[in-house]
């Protein structure tokens, strides 16, 4: 404790990140399975290169200095890009590891992916958390946050240098509606200094569990580089499993995995419903046909199971629609998905103080020096749920006003995800909304 103290009085409340490439990564939320029955199972317990992330209150008498924890960091780690996935600190921060800053968060409610290798040695290194005073907080207004454990759902893990960097996946029909399209996207990513070959494969089950296609290809990655593999098979008989379609939502599986000399290195999953989403003439259309979008405010319970069980009770009342406050936990999407529930993901903006201004300034929406921040926070939201069947929309805020940082938020929306649906209902008529 006593080196974890002077390690604080040294970087001080106000510790600056010195410039550097930001560690901070944007992809779907995911951790690598070492076998394909723990995938199966989502079972995170035998993964080999995978920690819970549980850090402690430090103390100093009253005071409360941050949190920290002491991680033990295997040698068989460091052939691998090291992450650190953190959710529901719920306070600003500086993140400091073995006593180098490493960025400063003020974004309290969105979950955070790290890569950390550069600053992890083999052996113990010190995590640290560095509390401070928000300079946003005007952007986290006008909601009540359910409350939850600190750091739930935060960790480390270990994934090879070789290895699945992201993806992209919808089940969508074809242009006759005869059948259904795959439309996937790998992304690899070589960590290595020269070009390496990578073997990545996929299947696809039916929600019955019938495989139905299957497929495995090489590339070659540029060292230090990521490259995309893309696959369009069709998938027959979709039509008998549509999802979210009178009141039903089978979801189709997808394993995705790497190999190397004949031996499986990774597995995701991923379930997927079939579906075909747009908007007609500012309408929510299904498979062509209008829905009827009935939608309440819902933020998850601190735990899944009871988040399940309020669910069930919304939707029992007719409730068919979700519209969160910020972006939720990773099961929150899952029991979304699995219960036919649709979502309107919305990025941590919620700034209702003189929301009727529109001089420059005047509010933090329209203040550009708040730009970046407002940009980071829709990337944050878009980039973890956008493969999940339940998301129908993206909402760049709540009660914010309208301005410059929401014009050009929903531009970079529209520029990664042209025909995502985005809803902005302080647009208050201009163009910056797609309802």
């Amino acid at each position: 404790m006593k080196r974890i103290l002077l390690i604080l009085i040294a970087l001080g409340f106000a510790a600056t990140v010195s410039a550097q490439t930001s560690p901070r990564i944007y992809r779907s939320e995911f951790v690598p399975f070492d076998t394909r029955e723990a995938a199966d199972a989502l079972d995170r317990k035998n993964i080999a290169k995978y920690k819970a992330f549980e850090p402690k209150l430090l103390t100093e008498g009253e005071d409360v200095l941050g949190l920290g924890e002491e991680v033990e960091i295997p040698n068989s780690w460091f052939d691998s890009f090291i992450y650190l996935h953190l959710e529901n600190v719920r306070a600003s921060y500086t993140l400091c590891i073995n006593e180098r800053p490493v960025i400063i968060v003020n974004d309290t409610y969105s979950p955070l992916d790290l890569d950390i290798t550069p600053y992890v040695k083999q052996g113990e290194n010190d995590l640290l958390f560095i509390l401070h005073k928000n300079p946003y907080t005007s952007l986290e207004k006008g909601f009540s946050a359910k409350p939850v454990k600190p750091f739930s759902n935060s960790y480390l893990f270990a994934q090879e240098k070789r290895s699945i960097r992201d993806f992209n996946v919808k089940l969508t029909p074809d242009s006759l509606n005869r059948f259904g399209i795959l439309d996937l996207e790998v992304i690899l990513q070589n960590g290595f200094n020269y070009e390496e070959p990578i073997t990545v494969g996929f299947d696809i089950y039916d929600p019955t569990g019938k495989l139905l296609e299957f497929s495995v290809n090489e590339i070659t990655v540029a060292g230090q580089s990521v490259d995309t593999l893309r696959f369009h098979p069709f998938i027959y008989h979709t039509n008998e499993h549509r999802w979210g379609v009178n009141g039903k939502s089978p979801l189709y599986k997808v394993m995705l995995y790497t190999k190397r000399n004949g031996t499986f290195k990774e597995y995701i999953p991923i379930k997927i419903g079939f579906d075909q989403q747009e908007v007609k003439e500012g309408q929510f259309c299904r498979f062509g046909k209008p829905v009827n979008i009935v939608w309440q405010r819902y933020n998850a319970a601190g735990d899944e199971q009871t988040t399940r069980k309020e669910l069930l009770n919304l939707k029992k009342n007719g409730v068919n629609t979700l519209w969160p406050n910020y972006p939720q936990p990773y099961w929150f999407y899952d029991l979304c998905d699995a219960m036919g529930m649709m979502v309107i993901d919305q990025a941590n903006l919620n700034a209702p103080d003189n929301r009727e201004d529109r001089t420059v300034g005047g509010t933090p929406t329209n203040d550009p020096k708040l730009v970046d921040e407002y940009i980071d926070r829709v990337r944050a939201m878009y980039y973890r749920s956008r493969n999940h069947t339940c998301i129908i929309a993206f909402a760049l805020g709540g009660e914010c006003g309208n301005g410059y940082n929401m014009y050009k938020a929903y531009q970079w929306l529209k520029s990664v995800a042209p025909d995502a649906a985005v809803i902005y209902p302080d647009a208050d008529g201009e163009w910056n909304t797609d309802f």
